[in-house]
């Protein structure tokens, strides 16, 4: 298999304020011309009857897990329902990787790329589906407002690498102002952690474990544009990467037409151990923080389980449509995300709501195996590389063309109220002896309904 070209030269209109965050090198690019939609296609049935055991439910209604083998609360196994005979290949051409330390932690990267879009969030609206703003899925190919873990474990391909990673990611969608939503070339996802024999992870109260099956959340900005500030914007031009700015209005302003825009977000490291969700979708995880008594990282003891934490970085090709002047009014015609411009809400600077959605759906063994050797032996495994000789293969969903400019599908809750019915207002009495007149409506003009 060819390796891909510059791989990680980069590393609802809603009805509340929790909607989904309650919260490379470039070269000159002439725009495409517009391409259809990207549009999932239908749900299959999946190929293997599974019954997974029910869950326990917590205090506060959300899913604690029923599988307590591991020592923590978790789903149980779903198997993968397909052959794995082609998914995997020897590493690069030769089964090696360098045995390189990458600081204190083991890595394992990939690459993904775009799937669909879709105004379904399944995390913060699960089964209402065209609820939220509009989204850019990536990984699972059939995520949607119905997806739980059962679903994205049975069903789908997979734009990360191939299925053995049926995970869905999503964040908002990159809009251009002009009908427009602007695609990444492509989204690097980097996963780290201690390595369980390390000293950080022998403290007292602190366990280093893999990623719980049915794990999700939210990380990244909140829909205020203040909270969740584990995000940042970069440019890469010619393969020089500046540093991290804080909206994209600064990193527009020094990043040329043909470069590329970075959008990146660290995810949380550390875990309760009770919850693979929450209400806000964000507390039963947390940041790591450093003992003032020493200087080292830890967990809070609220939230004692390390888990692999991933930078998402997802990388836009600079265009003309991109203002770059550093004005950063929310009226001009430039790119924004979904969640910057919401109806009912008031606009804010382009990259201030950058937030992004993780629901995990790996295959079991895949995932330990990239634990075991990538993480636990310290390494530095890119492109898949599963640091014991194997790499995972690139599927027909990764390799598909992805036009970079696609039209903003139409949301269905503009549609909802058209549709909605009239509302019934009671009228005054009127006697016989007045005349009766009705205003016709002009030709071209449509009645507007109530909502």
């Amino acid at each position: 298999m060819k390796k891909p070209a510059s791989l990680f030269t980069t590393i609802i209109a809603t009805f509340s304020l929790v909607a989904c965050g309650g919260g490379g090198s470039g070269s000159s690019v002439t725009p495409s011309a517009v391409a259809p939609a990207l549009v999932p296609a239908p749900t299959p049935t999946p190929t293997t009857s599974i019954t997974p055991t029910g869950p326990a439910t917590s205090s506060v209604g959300f899913v604690i897990g029923s599988n307590q083998q591991a020592g923590f609360p978790q789903f149980e196994t779903i198997s993968s329902n397909f052959s794995m005979a082609n998914m995997l290949q020897t590493s690069w051409g030769n089964g090696a990787i360098p045995a390189k330390e990458v600081g204190d932690e083991g890595a394992f990267r990939f690459l993904c790329k775009p799937s669909h879009l879709s105004y379904d969030d399944p995390i913060v609206y699960p089964g209402q589906k065209g609820r939220a703003h509009l989204h850019m899925f990536f990984g699972n190919t059939l995520a949607d407002a119905n997806s739980d873990y059962t679903a994205l474990r049975t069903t789908g391909e997979s734009t990360c690498n191939n299925a053995l990673n049926r995970s869905a990611y999503w964040i908002p969608a990159l809009l251009n102002g002009r009908g427009q939503v602007v695609q990444p070339d492509h989204i690097s996802i980097y996963y780290k952690r201690w390595p369980k024999s390390h000293p950080y992870c022998q403290v007292s109260g602190t366990q280093c474990i893999t990623l719980p099956r049915g794990l999700r959340y939210i990380f990244g900005r909140t829909m205020d544009g203040k909270g969740g500030m584990n995000a940042y914007f970069a440019c890469d031009s010619q393969g020089v990467v500046s540093k991290h700015m804080a909206t994209l209005v600064e990193a527009a302003a020094i990043c040329p037409v043909g470069a590329r825009i970075g959008a990146v977000l660290i995810s949380p490291s550390c875990w309760d151990g009770k919850h693979l969700d929450s209400p806000d979708h964000r507390s039963h995880m947390a940041d790591i923080y450093y003992d003032p008594s020493n200087g080292q990282p830890r967990c809070p003891t609220t939230h004692p389980y390390r888990v692999p934490t991933f930078t998402l970085g997802a990388w836009f090709t600079v265009d003309e449509t991109l203002d770059r002047s550093g004005n950063p009014s929310p009226d001009l015609q430039t790119w924004y995300f979904s969640s910057d411009r919401m109806k009912g809400m008031p606009a804010l600077t382009s990259g201030s709501t950058l937030h992004a959605d993780w629901y995990g759906a790996w295959d079991d063994s895949i995932l330990q195996t990239w634990i075991d050797h990538c993480i636990d032996r310290q390494l530095s495994c890119s492109g898949g590389d599963l640091g014991n000789g194997n790499q995972i293969t690139f599927s027909e969903a990764y390799n598909r063309p992805h036009p970079r400019l696609v039209p903003v599908p139409a949301d269905p809750k503009d549609q909802a109220m058209l549709d909605a019915p009239l509302l019934q207002v009671e009228q005054p009495i009127i006697e016989a002896t007045q005349p009766i007149t009705r205003k016709k409506t002009p030709p071209g003009r449509k009645t507007i309904r109530s909502t």
